[in-house]
Parts: C-alpha cells; structure tokens; sequence
C-alpha cells in the first residue's frame, strides 16, 4: 500500500495510505487512511489541481452529496470494507 505525503496549509506534513483511486466525472479521488489497523480513519480527497499545474492538489470532499456518491463507488471497489459517514 503506497503512502504519500501532503502538506497542509500551515505548512504541516501529514501521511495517508491510499486504500484506492478513481475517476468519477473527470475528477481523481483517492481514498485515504490514517493507519493500517482495522479500525482506521479514512478520508476521501479530490484532485483540484489543473492540468498545466507540477504537482497534484488534494483537498477533503466535505460535500454530502458528492460525499455519498464517491463513497458508493469505493464500497463497491473493495466489498470487504465498509465505510462509515
């Protein structure tokens, strides 16, 4: 499992394990976990970077909507995991 590296705004480090990526609607997510345990944290974040920038740009999805729908489609990539809003 890769584990990559975001700096926050404040310039803090924080490290996920990317459990999955997908493209939905033209749009890059990945979803992230805190840990390897069981019972870890994960996260969904979305590419908003452009195309023309160097680097991706990840930022939390915090829209219901768009929330549940990605969620959807990672519970039915990895059918043993269950993923809790």
């Amino acid at each position: 499992m890769d584990k990559i590296k975001f700096i926050e705004d404040d310039g803090e480090v924080v490290e996920f394990f990317v459990e999955e990526q997908a493209r939905i609607g033209g749009k890059t997510y990945l979803l992230v976990s805190d840990s390897q345990e069981e019972e870890a944290q994960a996260y969904i974040m979305k590419d908003v970077s452009e195309e023309t920038d160097s680097e991706a740009c990840y930022e939390f999805v915090e829209d219901d909507l768009e929330l549940k729908a990605v969620t959807s489609v990672f519970q039915q990539m990895l059918d043993d995991v269950d993923i809790e809003l």
